[in-house]
């Protein structure tokens, strides 16, 4: 667990797909501080969000889309609808898009980590140089979720695939658009939860606590979050 917690924050510092190392530790810092937003608690406590106007508050110098983005996605996720996602299209790129998510979960499962363990939050580490890589994956379709996505049948001999290691169900799909995330997010996800291989094996458990413990927590926080999937 030590070395893939190490791995992550190392791939949250380096350039990314769409993202330079410096961009992606700005959406990180973001990330932590939109749990603090005055707007974003005022939309929360709203019936609707979207009935809410104002400003964020932020000293970052990321363009005020991608704030926005950030801060929706941390604290309201659960009422995100396809219409907001597409009202991004002009100012945020689907594929920046994605990325920015991709960041979003792998710092959120770091950061929950010491939570949970009592711990102070880590510092963010310092940014890696080097230019994002762009790589787009030219089989990716719009027709499973509200970005595209690259369906396993559709990699191409150029694209990175990101599901022979973790499995190409829909869960994995969702950020395939930038397949370096899916990676990214599943390297971290099988230490911290499961490896693929072991949610369905109910003989053994391989925490602590068992299969059902694991799932009540799991279930619960999902319940909370207002978790579609």
């Amino acid at each position: 667990l030590g070395r893939e917690i190490e791995v992550a924050w190392q791939r949250l510092a380096a350039p990314g797909t769409w993202w330079t190392g410096a961009e992606r530790l700005a959406i990180a810092a973001e990330v932590r501080r939109a749990g603090e937003c005055a707007l974003c608690q005022r939309r929360k406590a709203a019936l609707s969000p979207y009935t809410v106007d104002g400003v964020h508050d932020s000293d970052s110098d990321l363009p005020d889309v991608v704030i926005e983005a950030i801060h929706r996605l941390v604290t309201d996720a659960g009422r995100i609808t396809e219409k907001w996602v597409l009202s991004l299209a002009p100012d945020l790129d689907e594929t920046a898009y994605v990325e920015i998510i991709g960041v979003i979960a792998v710092l959120t499962g770091l950061d929950k980590l010491h939570q949970a363990l009592g711990l102070p939050l880590r510092a963010l580490p310092a940014p890696e140089a080097g230019a994002p890589n762009r790589q787009l994956p030219k089989g990716a379709k719009r027709n499973l979720a509200w970005v595209s996505t690259l369906a396993p049948e559709d990699v191409g001999p150029e694209d990175p695939n990101p599901y022979p290691i973790h499995g190409d169900k829909n869960i994995h799909r969702g950020l395939s658009l930038v397949p370096q995330e899916v990676i990214n997010f599943f390297d971290l996800d099988v230490e911290l939860y499961l490896k693929d291989h072991e949610i369905r094996d109910f003989e053994h458990d391989f925490r602590a606590i068992s299969h059902a413990q694991i799932e009540f927590i799991a279930g619960r926080t999902s319940a909370l979050n207002g978790c579609y999937y």
